[in-house]
């Protein structure tokens, strides 16, 4: 990122409350970036947002995407000249339970801030961001390109190729050339302050904290697994990229991991049991499981080729980071502190 660009430049951050959003919320803040923030409640209790006091400094609305109306009046409100739109149901076995609310925040409310986007001349950049899932998964052993077809077996993958044909269409329709649009897809984010239901990391850290052993789903699945930050080290580019040169970034992207960090859950397990130490254990859940896709990559050549992104943790690295976020936690330490002490380990 060039040094300077996001200092007091007019963001506004769509999905601020959740996990990944407040790891964006705090790295634009140490940057000088003027945010204003536009989702629900936190989604978990506890949660990053509220530990590292992700709300300090910020212009936070509490609303939902799928009010378009209200959508479009703080957006217009905020006059952005940069908008990354984050707010989401992120979760593939949630999307079972309630398809339709999956699909009204996924697909409906990237619809609304798109149009809101349309209604407000400040703006010049936009990244929507979706999913790795967003593909249609035919279980290959490479990595999917951004060309390759949207598609989805879950309700929750459907709604990411959808978000995507969706923000094609309004970038071709009425955005572009004046606006840059792209949409961003990353792989299985872990971090720090992530207590989410059903995710792997979460549910670990909360079995170990409770002296049981984790119960582990699908052991063999192979995920793109990176630390939260390295997706949205390339948002960051991508975003100042699209500001300056709007028709030559627009478009779809992969942020994934590097190749070897492609992983099996079995692998992340056993790693995390041996970081945390004492009390730590796994064992396979034995009950009958939802659909979830086996293998899963990214191909991100364009983004290391166009870009010059790459990841800068290794997988290792990460699980290490996330023990220390926890242990950290745990102790009664300034979140806050802790969480901009770590974005600074890796910017630097």
């Amino acid at each position: 990122m060039t040094s300077g660009f996001w200092h007091g430049r007019r963001v506004f951050l769509t999905g601020h409350t959740g996990f990944k959003g407040s790891w964006m919320t705090l790295w634009l803040q140490s940057l000088g970036a003027s945010i204003t923030g536009y989702a629900l409640e936190p989604p978990t209790r506890p949660s990053l947002f509220e530990r590292a006091s992700v709300a300090q400094g910020i212009t936070s609305h509490i609303a939902d995407v799928r009010d378009a109306e209200t959508l479009s009046a703080h957006l217009a409100a905020a006059e952005p000249e940069v908008v990354i739109h984050m707010a989401a149901q992120p979760l593939v076995r949630a999307s079972y339970r309630d398809p339709v609310l999956t699909y009204a925040t996924n697909v409906m409310g990237t619809v609304h801030l798109l149009e809101a986007v349309r209604a407000t001349p400040t703006v010049r950049a936009v990244v929507v961001v979706t999913s790795d899932k967003c593909y249609e998964n035919r279980e290959w052993v490479w990595g999917y390109r951004e060309d390759e077809a949207m598609g989805g077996f879950d309700p929750y993958s459907s709604s990411k190729a959808c978000a995507e044909l969706v923000t094609s269409a309004w970038r071709r329709s009425y955005l572009a050339p004046e606006v840059g649009v792209a949409s961003a897809r990353a792989g299985n984010v872990i971090g720090g302050g992530d207590w989410a239901a059903e995710r792997l990391i979460p549910d670990m850290i909360r079995a170990f904290g409770a002296s049981r052993p984790a119960h582990i789903r699908n052991p063999q699945a192979i995920r793109p697994w990176q630390h939260v930050l390295e997706p949205i080290s390339g948002y960051l580019q991508l975003a100042e990229r699209l500001y300056h040169a709007p028709a030559q970034y627009a478009g779809g992207w992969n942020f994934g991991p590097a190749e070897e960090d492609a992983r099996q859950v079995q692998w992340i397990a056993q790693r995390l049991v041996e970081l945390w130490g004492q009390g730590a254990a796994w064992a396979r859940d034995a009950l009958p499981q939802l659909h979830e896709a086996h293998h899963l990559k990214l191909d991100c050549a364009k983004a290391r080729s166009a870009l010059n992104w790459q990841p800068r943790w290794t997988l290792a690295t990460a699980l290490q980071r996330i023990v220390e976020w926890h242990k950290a936690e745990s102790t009664g330490a300034d979140m806050r502190a802790f969480t901009l002490k770590q974005i600074e380990d890796y910017a630097q």
